[in-house]
C-alpha cells in the first residue's frame, strides 16, 4: 500500500481531515494525497506559500523568524503548520520548506535541506532531513518523510 493511502485510511479511521502548507515540495503532498479516489473524505487543501510573503500574510509566520533564521528553519515550518490547521480548518497538517536544488544551498544550508513539521491536535512534531538526491527526488523524499511522520503521529 502506498503511503498516501495508509495515511488516507487513518485520516478516515478517526474521521480527521489534514491540509497541506507547502514551500520546497511545491504542492506534491497535496498532489499525492488527492490522487486517492475519495481523498475528499479527509484532505481539506493546501497551501503552496513559496514565497516569505505568503508565509507571512497567509500562514502568519512571524517576520522575525524569517528575517532572523530564514525560510528554512524549525520555527518557520512549524508556524506554517499551525497556520495550515488555523486557515484550513483542519485537524491535522504537514509543512515543507527547504532547498530542493539544484541551486540554492549554502554551507549552512546545503541542497537537500527540508524541514518538515506536522500537526495534529495539539501536537506539533517537526524535524530536518538532508535529502542527498537531486530536486526531483529531495522533493519526493520530502513529500514521503512528511506523511510517515504524520502516520506516526496517528498510530
Amino acid at each position: 500500500m502506498k503511503t498516501e493511502e495508509e495515511l488516507g485510511a487513518l485520516l478516515l479511521e478517526r474521521g480527521w481531515t489534514v491540509g497541506t502548507a507547502e514551500s520546497c515540495t511545491g504542492g506534491r503532498i497535496a498532489s499525492r494525497l488527492t490522487s486517492i479516489a475519495g481523498s475528499s473524505a479527509y484532505f481539506v487543501g493546501g497551501i503552496v506559500s513559496y514565497s516569505n510573503d505568503v508565509k507571512h500574510n497567509v500562514l502568519g509566520v512571524l517576520l522575525s523568524d524569517l528575517e532572523t533564521h530564514g525560510a528554512v528553519c524549525q520555527p518557520v515550518v512549524e508556524e506554517m503548520a499551525m497556520g495550515a490547521r488555523r486557515v484550513l480548518g483542519c485537524h491535522c497538517s504537514m509543512a515543507t520548506s527547504g532547498i530542493a536544488g539544484p541551486g540554492g544551498g549554502t554551507a549552512e544550508k546545503p541542497v537537500g535541506t527540508v524541514w518538515v513539521a506536522v500537526a495534529c491536535g495539539d501536537r506539533l512534531v517537526s524535524r530536518c532531513f538532508h535529502f542527498p538526491y537531486d530536486r526531483a527526488g529531495n522533493i519526493e523524499a520530502a513529500s514521503e518523510e512528511a506523511m510517515k511522520m504524520l502516520m506516526g503521529m496517528l498510530r
